[in-house]
């Protein structure tokens, strides 16, 4: 009894303890006479292998391991559990590779993988990662984010080769798919070189497929041939990959080549190989071979999808034909492939290039089982865009008589087409049917019409509309009163627009920056500077910083009212301030400081203009002519030369414009500005708008208008007749140059003379 009650403490002590992960089986070889001791003979757990001979991972361990990882804290920093390190330094025989590679298998998070990969070198004794192990840990971090993978990989292939493990070829794999291109890309390959590693058709593969991600067709190409000439061929995906990219950079030779190869490799072309060639013929104006790849296609048994079609009708478009293009589209709906607003937009650009939008009504019939509010909106607001009211207001009639419910885009874009005609009245009365169709009318189209209104002064209708809107409509937002500000002091209507700005104080809006701006412009033009200079103050107190349209319209103003000393000082606060004036701004005060007669600050304006990078545009032309003729008068009037008594002829606006018109604006290009036979004439250099110093007195036997290339050769164009060298040598003040016989030219003579600076 008691020998039982032992065996009993014994068996539930034995039940409490920590159970090791391996069973061993022993025998008794002795036994002492009294019982109470045994020899035994324990025999080494045998694990099962694989036809190789290589042990099979146990599968309980597997499982075991997996779920103590699994209760791990997640924080890297934190050590694993006691039991995970117990029992792995309890197995006998240890932990191998193999099982190790399975447990990195089971576990789903790429950080716990990566913990337990380090872990095991460390805290095991004598385990050594082999490459399957390293192979295991790259497949699981090449699914993870770039940003997250990259350093952890560069850190695994330094331990490779700080501990001298080789990896093979599916490591090279791996890491080719990962890095993609650059340096990397060229490290991988330095490893096949250093593991003495043969490239197989699937790291050929990894390879092409890099070189494409990282934009490198040369080096992919080059690949592709050294595959060709191996023998080895590539799957659809990696060809229709290379193909894409060939036609994408306009090699149709090579891409013809690769389409060929596919054939000839017995890799059959998809629907998405048949669409790039396609695409690629018709681009390069070859409609007929693209009409030859998609009857190749169909023969071949693949059934077109919407991107084929629409990369058809592409081609066939592009080459205007208009009515091949609409019997392929009634093909493609014939065959149940629904068009997209991509598919209406090739055909809408073909008519439209063509003249022939009467054909629309015959493409709507065609797919009239497709005809839904969007599509309907969709054309009614392409129509809008490109300018054909007419066209999109049938199509919207037609949308209005066939559907009960409305679109919201299509109307609004009728109502912007109906604005933009400047037809008010139909605006205003289909702004009142909209509700009809179940549309609730927004702020956004009362914004729309009540731009039109101001734009078209239509005053009345304005205060009728804000009228209504304040008392049946949707809220005013800031942009409705910025609106209104605007529209109602371009038609000078100041109290309104004072007392529109009022309201918004007012409301739960608050001015802002071009509310003021809107308020002071119309202040300002409308002859209340003072107020306007008091609103310019306000703005400031509370916390607006003026911007370059607020300081220039008020420099506008001050300079139109005879105050320059106002408009300077107001440019000079500009710039204290920090708020950069633009071509517009300098414009603003060269035209003020011209009327008043101050020619020197507008030659000192002139130059910081050009210190600030800012280009000259032609009202900047038209003002500097102004200065050097000495007329405020927008005509050029030209006068002598106090010194030498020779006719100055600037450069004039209409010259300058017959210049831009024959695209001579090329750098290092001069535009000769020529008046006739024995006159000065002025070089000027357009492209970068600066003043030269110098002016030639040329004798011609005939007018032609001439170009010139910056002290070297000439600049062949056209309508330049003759063409000829001319070198010129500036010598400020003075002038100096060559005499020199030119085909076509009686005589060129340069005498000097003290030039007076002329301005473009």
């Amino acid at each position: 009894m008691r020998r039982h009650h032992n065996h009993h403490h014994s068996l539930l002590r034995h039940l409490h303890r920590r159970h090791f992960a391996t069973k061993y089986t022993a025998r008794v070889i002795t036994e002492s006479s009294d019982g109470r001791s045994l020899a035994i003979s324990v025999n080494p757990p045998t694990l099962p292998t694989d036809v190789r001979g290589y042990a099979l991972p146990r599968r309980d361990l597997v499982c075991h391991v997996t779920k103590l990882l699994s209760q791990s804290p997640p924080s890297p920093s934190s050590p694993f559990s006691d039991d995970l390190h117990d029992h792995l330094l309890s197995l006998s025989p240890p932990l191998t590779p193999s099982e190790a590679s399975e447990i990195l298998k089971s576990l789903s998070c790429p950080a716990l993988a990566l913990r337990f990969f380090r872990f095991c070198p460390s805290h095991i004794p004598d385990f050594r990662h082999d490459p399957f192990t390293y192979n295991r840990i790259l497949l699981i971090l090449s699914k993870s984010p770039p940003h997250d993978r990259n350093d952890a990989v560069r850190r695994i292939l330094n331990d490779m080769e700080r501990t001298g493990v080789r990896g093979n070829i599916s490591t090279v794999n791996l890491l080719i798919g990962m890095f993609g291109g650059g340096e990397e890309l060229e490290r991988c390959l330095g490893l096949v070189k250093k593991w003495e590693l043969r490239l197989n058709c699937y790291t050929y593969k990894c390879l092409l497929q890099a070189y494409l991600r990282s934009r490198d067709l040369n080096k992919a190409f080059d690949v592709y041939m050294e595959m060709r000439r191996r023998g080895y061929k590539l799957d659809i995906f990696a060809y229709n990959m290379l193909l894409d990219a060939l036609v994408k950079d306009k090699k149709v030779e090579q891409a013809y080549k690769v389409f060929n190869d596919m054939k000839r490799m017995h890799c059959e072309p998809d629907e998405y190989t048949y669409t790039i060639l396609i695409r690629m013929t018709g681009k390069i104006g070859k409609p007929d071979d693209a009409v030859a790849l998609f009857q190749e296609m169909l023969a071949k048994g693949c059934i077109p999808n919407s991107i084929v079609y629409n990369t058809m009708i592409e081609a066939l478009a592009k080459s205007r034909m208009v009515d091949k293009t609409i019997f392929l589209f009634s093909k493609m709906v014939e065959n149940d492939c629904r068009p997209n607003e991509f598919t209406y937009s090739l055909i809408l650009n073909v008519l439209v290039a063509e003249g022939q939008l009467g054909k629309l009504d015959e493409v709507v019939m065609i797919s009239s089982k497709y005809m839904n509010k969007s599509i309907y909106a969709y054309l009614v607001r392409t129509l809008s865009k490109l300018g054909h009211a007419s066209e999109a207001h049938r199509l919207f009639c037609n949308m209005w008589s066939f559907h009960d419910k409305g679109d919201r885009d299509a109307y609004f874009s009728m109502l912007e087409s109906l604005c933009n005609m400047g037809k008010i009245t139909e605006a205003l009365d289909f702004l009142g049917k909209i509700h009809e169709k179940g549309i609730r009318t927004d702020t956004f189209m009362y914004n729309t019409l009540f731009s039109a209104l101001g734009k078209f002064k239509q005053i009345s209708h304005l205060h009728d509309l804000y009228e209504k809107m304040k008392k049946d409509g949707p809220p005013l937002d800031i942009f409705t009163y910025n609106i209104l500000i605007s529209s109602f002091g371009r038609a000078g209507r100041v109290d309104e627009a004072v007392k529109v700005f009022e309201e918004l104080e007012n409301s739960k809006c608050k001015p802002d920056i071009i509310s003021y701006n809107s308020l002071i412009n119309c202040l300002g033009k409308n002859g209340n500077l003072d107020e306007a200079h008091i609103r310019f103050k306000e703005m400031q107190e509370k916390g607006l910083n003026p911007d370059v349209v607020t300081y220039s319209t008020l420099i506008e103003c001050f300079g139109k009212t005879d105050k320059v000393e106002m408009a300077c000082r107001l440019f000079d606060e500009m710039l204290a301030d920090g708020c950069c004036p633009n071509i517009v701004t300098y414009n603003i005060l060269l035209d003020c400081l011209e009327r008043s007669g101050r020619t020197a600050q507008a030659v000192d304006l002139y130059s910081n203009l050009k210190q600030q990078g800012l280009t000259p545009d032609s009202i900047t032309y038209a003002i500097l002519e102004r200065l050097q003729s000495g007329s405020r008068r927008s005509g050029r009037i030209r006068r002598q030369s106090p010194i030498t008594g020779w006719v100055v002829s600037p450069l004039s606006y209409t010259m300058k414009k017959m210049a831009e018109s024959a695209d001579l604006l090329v750098p290092g290009v001069l535009f000769l500005d020529f008046r006739g036979p024995d006159e000065w004439v002025s070089f000027f250099d357009i492209n970068e708008h600066h003043v030269l110093m110098y002016v030639v007195a040329v004798k011609l036997v005939f007018p032609p208008i001439l170009t010139f290339q910056a002290n070297t050769a000439v600049v062949q164009k056209e309508w330049c007749v003759p063409v000829f060298s001319f070198r010129v040598h500036p010598m400020w003040p003075y002038l100096g140059c060559d005499t020199k016989e030119i085909p076509g030219i009686a005589l060129v003579e340069a005498r000097k003379a003290c030039a007076e600076q002329i301005f473009i």
